[in-house]
């Protein structure tokens, strides 16, 4: 939240407000790191302003408030924290693309890979979002302006960018180049949460559509009211259906507790469940079914 200069409140101009910066670190679906346990960022024009902000933001969070040294320095605090996740993910992205290569799951290899004490427990997946998914181009673009090339942090979105496709084109050459009916569990940006925008689930959509598959998609927390208007996608409920492809893309609590029989009734003999973030690894299916993990 930024004020300047506010002016016209009716016939009598309002009080010139000094700059003052926030950055918000609010993680949707986050229930440890709330609002109020969180340590909020404060930037201000002068100490006076920071003693206000301080005093408001105080009283609302238990994480305490730290003085960033200036509104730049906070701004930027806030895009490298965020920009910081996205090459960290994009990481794990390419390393999956390579182990996938010699059949090596990169779930087996990150299990692995936490023993280490300072090893850092990113995982992959489709990341969109309003904050991962755009703030690396905010940096990127000042980069430019300013005659830098940001070699790095277009790299890890050019990565995250293309994993929907490349998901959906190593899944149908599993399948041998086979279309079919497909179905995708799971349509917003992150888990337990029914924000839509800048979700990567949406590639997986269109690419399997543009390889002749038959796409239904479900999700038990996304509106359906805005998935018809922005996406122009209907729903399913899934009951009844059995699909050739199956791709858990989001890892809501709802899927999680899924039950190995209702799995099975949604896959056709043969058919493949892919499951993109590695969350029933632990089930026992029907053998029949073809598994494929990143």
């Amino acid at each position: 939240m930024r004020l300047g200069n506010r002016k016209g409140f009716g016939s009598q101009a309002r009080p010139r407000f000094p700059p003052r910066l926030q950055p918000e670190r609010i993680n949707p679906g986050d229930r440890q790191h709330t609002i109020d346990r969180i340590t909020k960022v404060i930037a201000g024009e002068d100490r006076e302003v920071l003693d206000q902000m301080e005093r408001i933001y105080g009283a609302v969070t238990e994480g305490g408030v730290f003085r960033a040294a200036s509104i730049k320095a906070a701004e930027a605090a806030k895009a490298i924290e965020n920009a910081q996740r996205d090459i960290n993910i994009a990481f794990m992205n390419e390393v999956t693309q390579i182990f996938a290569k010699i059949g090596v799951s990169v779930w087996d290899v990150l299990e692995a890979s936490r023993t280490k004490w300072n090893f850092l427990p990113f995982e992959p997946g489709l990341v969109g979002g309003h904050c991962i998914g755009v703030d690396p181009y905010y940096l990127s673009h000042l980069a430019e302006e300013l005659g830098h090339n940001p070699q790095v942090i277009l790299a890890g979105r050019g990565t995250k960018d293309g994993m929907g496709r490349w998901i959906a084109d190593t899944l149908h050459a599993e399948r041998g180049g086979k279309a079919g009916r497909a179905l995708i569990l799971g349509l917003t940006f992150k888990e337990n949460v029914p924000d839509l925008r800048n979700s990567r689930s949406f590639d997986l959509v269109e690419r399997l559509s543009e390889l002749g598959y038959d796409v239904d998609v479900a999700d038990p927390l996304a509106d359906a009211a805005e998935l018809q208007a922005i996406h122009g996608l209907q729903l399913t409920e899934s009951d009844g259906e059995a699909y050739d492809l199956v791709v858990g893309a989001v890892g809501h609590q709802a899927y999680r507790d899924l039950a190995p029989d209702r799995l099975n009734s949604w896959v056709k003999d043969g058919g493949t469940l892919a499951d993109i973030k590695g969350i029933w690894r632990g089930l026992t299916l029907d053998p029949s079914i073809r598994r494929w993990s990143l």
